[in-house]
Parts: C-alpha cells; sequence; structure tokens
C-alpha cells in the first residue's frame, strides 16, 4: 500500500462507511460532528463539570466529552505526572482520585448534557469505567491515544456493540491496520482521528493530511482531534472534509490544570462551529454563473450604466458620439446600444442628470 498521502485532495466523503451516535450521523455528507473535551478543565468540581455542558451547549457544538477516571482500577503511585502542575496532589493517583464523580453524578452529567441537546460522551480509562459509562446509559465512545492497544478495555468496548471513536496519536500504522482488523471483525463501527500527543501541539506538527490518509487506507469516517489550543487546525481540517472534530475546552487558557494551554475557550468553539456552518452552506451552492443573474438583475442594474447627455440638449438637437457619457444606474440604453442612437434628433429637452430613453428620440 502506498503510505505517501496526497496532501492536495479533499475527503470524499460518499466513499466512507459512516457512524451514528445518538442519532447524529458522523461520515458520508454528514456535516462535521463537533466534540469538546473537558477532560480535567472541572479539576475535580461537579459544579465546575456542569458549567461546561452549559458552556458546550450554548457555543453550539454537537458533543461533550468528559474523562472517567477511576484511580484503583487505572492507576498506581509508581505512575509519573505529565505535566507536575499540582499544588495539592502528591502522586498522579492521588490527581486521578481527585478527579473521580461517583455513577450517580456522572448520571447527573449526562441528563443535563441531553437536557441541553448534546451527545454525552466520557473516554473510560479502565474496564471498571467501562461498565460505569454502560450503566448510566452512554450512547458511544472515545478512546483516547493511549488506549489503542490496550485489549481489556477495547473488548468491553467491543462488547457493547456502540460505535467508537478512536483517537492515533501513539500509534504506529501496524497498530491502527491491527485496530481496524479486529473492528471489522466484530459489530461496532468505527472512526479514526489524526492527533499529535504534544500539549500543546504547535502547528506545524499536528498533520493533518494524515486524516485524509487514513480515510483512504481504511475507508472509515476520519476527523482530527487537537491539542494545540489554536482554532486554525480545526478550521482547515473541516475544509479538508473533517467528519469528526475534537477540541479541548477551558473558561481560559490560564485557568489552573494540565490542558488549559492546548485548549480552546467557549468563544472560540463558537466560532468553530460558525466555520463547519459556513463552509457547508458555501460547499452546497452549485449554481452555474448564469443560474445566479436573474436574482441579482436590480443589483446589476444598480452597479450598471446608461447613457446619457454630457449637457442640456433642447428638443430636435441632433446626438452624436460627442454628445454622449455612461451614467449609473443600468436599465436605460447600454453601452452596446448606443451606435444605433447616433444621428437620430431628441424628442424632447433632456439633462445630463438623468439617463436617456429610447424614446427621447424621434
Amino acid at each position: 500500500m502506498n503510505d505517501s498521502p496526497n496532501n492536495a485532495d479533499k475527503l470524499d466523503h460518499a466513499a466512507y462507511r459512516e457512524l451514528e451516535i445518538a442519532e447524529r450521523r458522523i461520515g458520508g455528507s454528514s456535516p462535521c460532528f463537533l466534540m469538546a473535551e473537558v477532560g480535567q478543565a472541572h479539576d475535580g468540581s461537579l459544579g465546575i463539570a456542569h458549567s461546561y455542558v452549559d458552556f458546550v451547549a450554548d457555543a453550539g457544538f454537537d458533543a461533550i466529552k468528559f474523562q472517567t477516571h477511576i484511580a484503583a482500577e487505572e492507576s498506581t503511585l509508581d505512575e509519573p505526572f505529565r505535566v507536575n502542575f499540582s499544588w495539592e496532589d502528591k502522586t498522579r493517583y492521588d490527581y486521578w482520585k481527585r478527579m473521580e464523580f461517583t455513577p450517580e453524578q456522572w448520571a447527573g452529567l449526562k441528563d443535563h448534557a441531553l437536557d441541553k441537546g448534546l451527545v454525552f460522551l466520557s473516554t473510560p480509562f479502565s474496564v471498571a469505567a467501562v461498565d460505569l459509562l454502560e450503566d448510566i446509559g452512554v450512547p458511544g465512545w472515545k478512546i483516547g491515544s493511549g488506549d489503542i492497544g490496550s485489549t481489556d478495555i477495547l473488548e468491553r468496548v467491543l462488547a457493547t456493540k456502540k460505535p467508537v471513536i478512536c483517537s492515533t496519536g501513539l500509534s504506529w500504522w501496524k497498530e491502527i491496520d491491527e485496530l481496524v482488523k479486529r473492528f471489522k471483525q466484530s459489530d461496532s463501527s468505527l472512526a479514526l482521528m489524526q492527533a499529535t500527543s504534544q500539549y500543546p501541539t504547535s502547528l506545524d506538527q499536528i498533520a493533518i493530511p494524515q486524516m485524509t490518509k487514513m480515510s483512504e487506507r481504511y475507508q472509515v469516517p476520519t476527523g482530527l482531534s487537537d491539542h494545540s489550543g489554536r482554532i486554525w487546525p480545526s478550521l482547515y481540517a473541516l475544509t479538508m472534509g473533517a467528519h469528526v472534530i475534537e477540541v479541548h475546552v477551558t473558561v481560559d487558557r490560564e485557568m489552573f490544570g494540565p490542558d488549559s494551554l492546548c485548549s480552546l475557550t467557549p468563544d472560540e468553539l463558537k466560532l468553530i462551529r460558525e466555520g463547519r456552518d459556513a463552509f457547508l452552506l458555501l460547499a452546497a451552492d452549485q449554481r452555474d454563473k448564469d443560474e445566479m443573474l436573474p436574482g441579482l438583475s436590480e443589483t446589476k442594474n444598480m452597479f450598471g450604466r446608461s447613457a446619457a447627455t454630457r449637457k442640456p440638449m433642447k428638443s430636435g438637437e441632433l446626438f452624436t458620439s460627442d454628445d454622449a457619457v455612461f451614467k449609473k444606474p443600468g436599465g436605460g440604453i447600454t453601452p452596446k446600444e448606443i451606435d444605433q442612437f447616433f444621428g437620430k434628433k431628441l424628442s424632447r429637452d433632456v439633462y445630463p442628470d438623468r439617463i436617456l430613453k429610447p424614446d427621447d428620440f424621434s
């Protein structure tokens, strides 16, 4: 298989299998599915987590995504901090413990999201987390880059037969090949996301063309999971035909937390959603140039020009090329028609502040 991506090609939407999460279609010609990743931006506060539901809904995104951590099921005291940022957690295990919510609290977040018209998703980081989320009725799964090789989590997720979105930021092509093969042997549908597991990611490391390459290679919906903290990668991915986009969200990039610098604010989420909607409208208009003009006839006249006289002229005077000038608006005698009026006499007095009409000539 040729591993060289064609950077110039957009995705051919019709070529890729679709999946559906909570009656939202991903892939094909459906609008790009926009996911806001809260992650640990709530810092363990249930109230702040609920605030993010409101922020994301107000931004017009399709889905809100959290991360479900159960410290005793996923971590040990040997796990190092990715970013040693915490003022209150001595270990990474302590941090994950502080990020935990009860099943009832997770159910409350899901209900709040549904009330706001959002798809509720959360990445499970253990088999126990899969079971918790399955019990509250999540409609699908997002698997992080680090767990593509976690066969215990994947097997439990596949057993639910629900659609799965996987990030690939820490995966070799061989590993993605194996993942796709596993899914094609199951009853679960799959979408893949190009990601670069750097926090934040510089713009020259995002590699959006890999998204196109994955679509061509695997014939599944693909998209971008972005950690740059900038709006540009998402907007570019939209123009390249992304089926799904995920970005981190924070109230402000000055906020405490490991992902603040790689996140977008609610106002920036709105820009991405507006970009998605605008690109859809721009792409939808397939009219030919000639089909567009009938609806613009008034505007065409407004910006057009018609013949007028350079000076006041009396009825009976001979009209010559030296007398003609062209002024706005259109709707009168056009520059193409004027030759047929040269040498004719005026039938009435005319003035330079009015355009000429055919019945001004005898």
